[in-house]
C-alpha cells in the first residue's frame, strides 16, 4: 500500500465517501418534503392514507438521517487528512458555509426527533405539521452550505492571494459566489426529484407483488406526480447551469459537448467516439442546440477547448457522463407522463405491469443522474481543486498510509450500507402497511383518522 501515489488514492477515497453519502445527503434532503405533502394531504381531504404514509417513511427516514451522519462525519475527516494543503490555503474561506451546514443540521435533528414523538399529540390539525417546517428548512440549508462551499471551489472570489497565502478573507463574498445559484438549486431540485422516484418505486413494487388496497394506489400518484413536477424544475435548473458555464467555466463546457473549435451557431454532440485525432463519428449532432444552450441564440458564439492549455483542459470522458444523465434527465420526466396518460395508453388495465415497472425503475435512474452529476462536477472541474489557484496534485496529502485508510472506509461503508438495508427491511416487514390501516381503523375509502 505504501508504494501506492498518495493522490490517486485520496482522489479514490474521497470519490468514495461521496458515493456512499451523496445518496443519503440526497434522501436526508428530499425526503421531509414528501413527508410534508403527504401529511399536508392527509389533513386537508381527511384521508388518514395518506398521514400513514407519512408515518412510515418517517420511520425509515431517520434510518437513513442516521447512516448519513456518520458518512457526512466521514467527508469533514477527509478534508483535513486528505487535502491538508487545500484547507490550509482556502479553511478561511470555507470555514463560514462548514460552520453553518452543522448548526443547519442541528436545527434538522431536533425538529425531526420531535415530529417523530409527537404523532396525535397536538390538538390543532396542523399543528404537528408545523414542526416539518424546520425540519425541511433545515436538510435543504444543509444542502446550500455545503453547495456554496463546491461552489467556491469552481468559482472562487472573496480573498486576495498574497505569497500562496489567503488574505483579506470576506467568507459571505466567498460563499455567494456566481456558482452558488444554478448549483444549490440544481442539487434541491435534485434531491427532491430523487426522493420522490424513490417512494414511487417503492410503491410500484408493492403493486407489483400484488399489493391492490387504496393506500398503494395513493402513495403511487402522490409520488409519481411530484417526481413530474420536480424533475422538470430539475431540467429548467440544467439550462441555467449550461448558460452558467458557458459564462465562467467554458472548458468544461466544450469539454462536456467535446468543442473544440470557437464558433457560432456551434452544434450539440450526444454520444459518439473520438478518435486520436479528436474527429468525432457515430455521433449525434443537433444544430443550433449548443449555441442556444449557452446563449439562448442560435447564433452565440461558444469557446472551444483548444483555446485552453492542455493541461488545464477537463478530461473529455465528461461527454459521457453529461450525456447519460440528461438521458435519464428525460425519463424522469416521461415515464411519469406516461403514469397520468395511462388511461389513454393501449390495454385496458389501469396500472399494466410494464408501467408499473418503468416507475420501479425511477429510483435506480435517479440515484445514477445523481452521481453522474456529481462526477460530471467534480471531474469536470479537473485540474483543479480551486479553479485557477490550486491543482489536485498540490493539495493532497504525502502520507504513504492513504491506501490503508482505503481499506478501513470500504470495510465501513459495507458494515454502514448491510446494517441500514437490514433495518429497514425489518423494520417494515415486521409492520406492513396493511396490518396498520387494519390497527388505525382506516377504510378503504381513505376515511378516518391518523
Amino acid at each position: 500500500m505504501s508504494s501506492l501515489d498518495p493522490v490517486i488514492m485520496s482522489r479514490v477515497l474521497t470519490a468514495l465517501t461521496l458515493f456512499v453519502h451523496i445518496i443519503l445527503a440526497t434522501i436526508g434532503v428530499g425526503v421531509p418534503v414528501m413527508l410534508a405533502l403527504a401529511e399536508w394531504r392527509g389533513i386537508h381531504r381527511n384521508d388518514g392514507h395518506y398521514t400513514l404514509l407519512a408515518r412510515r417513511w418517517a420511520r425509515g427516514y431517520v434510518i437513513t438521517v442516521a447512516v448519513g451522519v456518520v458518512t457526512g462525519t466521514a467527508i469533514g475527516l477527509q478534508l483535513s487528512l486528505l487535502w491538508p494543503t487545500f484547507m490550509r490555503v482556502a479553511g478561511k474561506a470555507i470555514a463560514l458555509p462548514l460552520f453553518l451546514e452543522t448548526f443547519a443540521f442541528f436545527i434538522e435533528a431536533i425538529f425531526l426527533g420531535i415530529y417523530l414523538y409527537t404523532w396525535d399529540r397536538f390538538k390543532g390539525k396542523y399543528t404537528h405539521l408545523l414542526l416539518l417546517i424546520p425540519v425541511a428548512i433545515g436538510a435543504s440549508a444543509s444542502a446550500f452550505f455545503i453547495t456554496s462551499m463546491n461552489a467556491f471551489m469552481n468559482q472562487p472570489q472573496g480573498f486576495e492571494l498574497v505569497n500562496g497565502v489567503f488574505t483579506n478573507v470576506n467568507p459571505l463574498v466567498a460563499m455567494f459566489n456566481p456558482a452558488t445559484p444554478t448549483k444549490v438549486s440544481h442539487v434541491l431540485a435534485s434531491a427532491y426529484t430523487t426522493s420522490a422516484a424513490a417512494l414511487a418505486s417503492i410503491a410500484a413494487y408493492s403493486m407489483l407483488r400484488g399489493k391492490k388496497h387504496e393506500y398503494f394506489k395513493k402513495a403511487l400518484k402522490l409520488t409519481v406526480i411530484s417526481t413530474l413536477v420536480f424533475a422538470v424544475a430539475t431540467v429548467i435548473i440544467g439550462d441555467f447551469s449550461g448558460k452558467f458555464l458557458a459564462k465562467y467555466q467554458p472548458e468544461k463546457l466544450a469539454a462536456m459537448e467535446w468543442h473544440f473549435e470557437t464558433m457560432r451557431g456551434a452544434p450539440l454532440i450526444y454520444g459518439g467516439v473520438l478518435d486520436e485525432n479528436r474527429d468525432i463519428k457515430y455521433a449525434l449532432k443537433i444544430p443550433y442546440a449548443l449555441s442556444i444552450l449557452a446563449g439562448n441564440r442560435p447564433d452565440t458564439e461558444v469557446i472551444g477547448l483548444n483555446e485552453f492549455p492542455e493541461d488545464e483542459q477537463p478530461p473529455l470522458l465528461i461527454h459521457y457522463f453529461f450525456d447519460l444523465k440528461v438521458l435519464n434527465g428525460v425519463l424522469l420526466v416521461i415515464v411519469p407522463l406516461l403514469y397520468i396518460f395511462r388511461k389513454w395508453l393501449p390495454g385496458k388495465k389501469a396500472y399494466p405491469k410494464w408501467l408499473l415497472i418503468c416507475i420501479m425503475a425511477l429510483a435506480p435512474m435517479a440515484l445514477v443522474a445523481i452521481w453522474l452529476g456529481w462526477f460530471l462536477a467534480e471531474v469536470g472541474r479537473q485540474p483543479w481543486i480551486l479553479r485557477g489557484y490550486m491543482k489536485v496534485g498540490e493539495a493532497a496529502t504525502t502520507s504513504a498510509n492513504v491506501g490503508w485508510m482505503l481499506l478501513l472506509f470500504i470495510l465501513l461503508y459495507l458494515v454502514l450500507a448491510i446494517s441500514a438495508i437490514r433495518v429497514l427491511a425489518k423494520l417494515y416487514r415486521n409492520k406492513n402497511a396493511e396490518e396498520e390501516l387494519a390497527m388505525l381503523d382506516i377504510n378503504s375509502k381513505g376515511d378516518g383518522g391518523r
